[in-house]
């Protein structure tokens, strides 16, 4: 029996134990719910912490260590590794949404609520608005944005479809960069739907699929939670392993969302380089000083003030830490700026690409090319918060920047990798060939040399 059979045979008896152990999964999720609610919550209430604290002796920057140094990256690094199995058995949002649909009034899922842009407005929106109150930085930031956020996932499930994650499936601000991010793990939940159709043997019980998905038609690790609900239903349904590869270069056979790629360029691409980066660019300096400039020739003084309140601008006089409108202004118009020049200048050179290829329906699929990018890009932005924290604490951390330039190299060859083999598999040839990769060449480049800018060329 060959490696890989061993594997899968391993992988599947997990899934199996999954679904037989259900109940020890909920005791999980709702110990990652108290620790979230600590963690979120306490330190909203305490004194903002003076410059001689340190992570050992106040709980505030603790738990800002734990929450944005540890917490969210590697929540990212676990969803290319393991698929979605954060959102199916850890997620504290998802488990307490689903838990108040089971005691809602059970309304059906309007068409509105189902459009598919929802969550891209909301990653961006939500990006936008924690950078003007620097939600990274202040525990009262982090309450308003994510225990908002939370509040809202419980008041969507009171509302609608009793014993489902309607928040998880089409509103959640996370769920469409998760999805993204699914389609590189190496495991997956396979499911053989000719032979879900051909089992008419014993059955188990059908299981609860709480994103309200068709498991028998379902692909990939998109939209799967990987709970390991339906492990085993029909004999249908395994943990596999498959290639990293395997779901971004078949999304040239299943089209893929158009908001999966509006969200990948314009939003994980475009908007989070912006949103990482302003504090060290030297043109966010260079434009709050243009407009600074026309104010004052203009004498509208007013937006100099940094007089707006914490939960609309960061306004901590007593850290001296205070933003002004002109500020929040700034930060506005750079990180839209961002997105656009840098999201439409990817989304014009991924079309060449396409047209030259011969192809223009190849767009789609060669934008999500740019996934492990965008993955690795957000993975470096957040652990810049870990460093940071960390060398306030006195460590040297020599390693990181070879370690920095290390996993930007990977994720640029990763992403050429999966171009070359999508329009390998194309049979595009010749002329065309080279056109095509000499646009997703620069592509890939323009988005390398915007990492490269705030961890090396602004230093």
């Amino acid at each position: 029996m060959s490696s890989l059979s061993l594997h899968n045979r391993w992988l599947q008896r997990l899934g199996d134990g999954m679904r037989r152990n259900a109940g020890v999964i909920r005791v999980l999720q709702w110990a990652v719910v108290l620790f979230y609610a600590l963690l979120l919550v306490l330190p909203a209430f305490l004194p903002l912490p003076n410059s001689q604290a340190r992570m050992l002796d106040n709980l505030t920057l603790l738990a800002q260590f734990l929450f944005w140094g540890i917490w969210w990256p590697f929540v990212l690094l676990s969803i290319v590794l393991f698929g979605r199995l954060w959102c199916g058995v850890l997620c504290p949002e998802g488990a307490l949404s689903e838990w108040a649909s089971q005691y809602g009034k059970g309304m059906g899922v309007p068409r509105w609520l189902r459009w598919g842009g929802w969550p891209t407005l909301a990653f961006c929106l939500t990006t936008l608005y924690g950078q003007l109150i620097s939600v990274y930085d202040y525990a009262q930031a982090a309450l308003l944005i994510l225990g908002g956020s939370t509040l809202a996932a419980v008041l969507v499930g009171v509302l609608f479809v009793r014993g489902k994650r309607i928040w998880c499936r089409y509103l959640c601000p996370v769920s469409g960069v998760f999805a993204l991010l699914a389609r590189l793990a190496p495991v997956h939940f396979q499911v053989d739907e000719q032979r879900w159709q051909a089992n008419t043997g014993l059955r188990l019980p059908p299981p609860n699929c709480a994103p309200l998905l068709d498991i028998r038609r379902m692909r990939g690790a998109r939209d799967c939670h990987a709970c390991g609900r339906c492990s085993g239903q029909r004999g249908a349904v395994q943990l596999i392993a498959r290639s990293s590869n395997q779901e971004i270069l078949e999304s040239a056979i299943h089209t893929p969302s158009p908001w999966d790629t509006r969200l990948l360029l314009f939003g994980v691409i475009g908007l989070a380089i912006g949103a990482f980066q302003w504090t060290v660019s030297p043109w966010f300096i260079a434009l709050k000083q243009w407009l600074a400039s026309w104010l004052v020739a203009h004498e509208l003084l007013w937006p100099l003030e940094d007089n707006a309140p914490w939960w609309l601008l960061t306004h901590y006089p007593q850290l001296n830490d205070s933003f002004s409108w002109l500020d929040g202004l700034s930060i506005v118009v750079y990180l839209g700026g961002s997105a656009l020049l840098l999201g439409g200048g990817l989304l014009v050179l991924l079309r060449l690409a396409a047209r030259l290829a011969g192809n223009p329906a190849l767009y789609w699929p060669l934008s999500l090319c740019l996934t492990p990018l965008g993955g690795a890009g957000l993975f470096l932005g957040l652990s810049a918060t870990t460093v940071k924290l960390l060398r306030f604490e006195g460590l040297l951390l020599n390693w990181v920047q070879p370690a920095r330039a290390t996993l930007l190299i990977a994720a640029l060859g990763w992403s050429l990798l999966l171009a070359s083999k999508l329009l390998a598999a194309q049979h595009i040839r010749g002329w065309r060939r080279c056109g095509a990769s000499a646009c997703l060449l620069l592509a890939i480049a323009a988005v390398g040399h915007g990492w490269w800018l705030q961890f090396w060329g602004w230093r």
